[in-house]
């Protein structure tokens, strides 16, 4: 039987939300991968296994595998090292699949890959190797390579996001690196628009001819139809310029959701306490904001990075997690809105995936 499953990261492990495919009856399973704080999980589509991205103080970071849909899962941190004279790896942010390798981002800011399934891995220096490496700075989450973007078509090709460094591409399979921030602002930087240093809090690959990206910044929201080289701001129509999260729909490539929410200063929360997602289907050209379903009085909700994913049928569903426990989700692609949990942990990631 066809279901939705939505895979919920926290620090308390991890959460199974399974629902029906018209999206509303749901049941919660877990928490799973107990004693792990979990920052990221996705699919790999070749095989159907959960990967889950996680790092504790006590047992350090990992991969957690899971191939019977999160009631087993087996951790691996075999190569997850920088060497003896580099520094500590202390959690994974986030762990994707590509065509030919399953990929992790770590904290301090780097990318591990395996060929294994997950079982061990191997550093990609070239990364690390990059000559601007001695300059990055960390953002006021530390220094994390936090976004994994493969190509859909080209194994050697791949994005990748680091706060606060920017973007980098690779169309070597890892070999080399190019900065990719021309055009995105960086208010805090002593140059406005410097090749790095813009602190990037999530990019999503649209859908079509790999060649489009959308991007929240910490300085507004961004799309790229050339792979990155060059980014156009399309804040305008938004209420603010800061977010974390971004989604991509799996068939129109114009059509994106994102949650504004407000500036450090002023707490980075839902503004003036009305919680909303905001759409576009022309490219970031307008914005549309939905709350309908959505608390409007004192809903001081935040919302992470990981925090938001879309699934795959039709009309698409739109979910959200918060930082203090709440999963909402859309069966309208966005426009009405309801509770599908609560009381959970800190929401830190959701992922979709179809099943059957």
């Amino acid at each position: 039987m066809t279901r939705c499953v939505l895979l919920l990261g926290t620090p308390k492990g991890a959460f199974i939300l399974e629902g029906t495919t018209d999206r509303r009856d749901w049941r919660l399973r877990g928490p799973v991968c107990e004693g792990w704080p979990v920052h990221d999980i996705s699919v790999d589509a070749s095989t159907g296994a959960l990967l889950a991205g996680a790092g504790s103080p006590w047992y350090g970071p990992a991969v957690l595998r899971s191939d019977d849909l999160g009631a087993t899962w087996t951790p691996s941190s075999e190569g997850l090292t920088y060497g003896d004279n580099g520094p500590k790896v202390v959690t994974v942010w986030n762990v994707t699949a590509g065509l030919d390798a399953i990929y992790a981002g770590v904290e301090p800011a780097g990318l591990f890959r395996s060929t294994d399934g997950g079982a061990t891995w191997s550093h990609v220096v070239g990364l690390t190797n990059h000559p601007s490496r001695a300059e990055w700075a960390a953002g006021a989450g530390g220094l994390i390579l936090h976004t994994i973007i493969p190509h859909p078509t080209d194994p050697a090709r791949m994005w990748v996001a680091i706060s606060a460094a920017g973007m980098f591409e690779t169309r070597d399979g890892g070999a080399t690196w190019e900065t990719r921030n021309k055009g995105v602002r960086a208010d805090f930087h002593p140059e406005k628009y410097p090749e790095f240093g813009q602190c990037v809090h999530k990019a999503v690959l649209a859908t079509g001819d790999g060649e489009r990206l959308y991007q929240q910044n910490h300085c507004g929201v961004y799309r790229s139809t050339d792979g990155g080289v060059a980014w156009d701001e399309v804040t305008d129509g938004l209420p603010s310029q800061f977010g974390f999260v971004m989604a991509a729909h799996p068939r129109d490539p114009m059509t994106v959701w994102n949650i504004p929410l407000t500036e450090p200063e002023q707490g980075r929360m839902m503004p003036r306490g009305a919680a909303a997602v905001w759409r576009t289907n022309d490219g970031g050209a307008t914005w549309v904001r939905a709350g309908e379903g959505l608390p409007q009085v004192d809903a001081h909700l935040g919302v992470l990075r990981e925090a938001m994913a879309v699934d795959r049928l039709d009309p698409v569903g739109v979910y959200f997690g918060t930082s203090t426990g709440q999963v909402y989700g859309s069966a309208d692609e966005g426009v009405t809105w309801t509770k599908l949990a609560d009381n959970l942990p800190p929401i830190w990631s959701v992922e979709a995936h179809v099943v059957g």
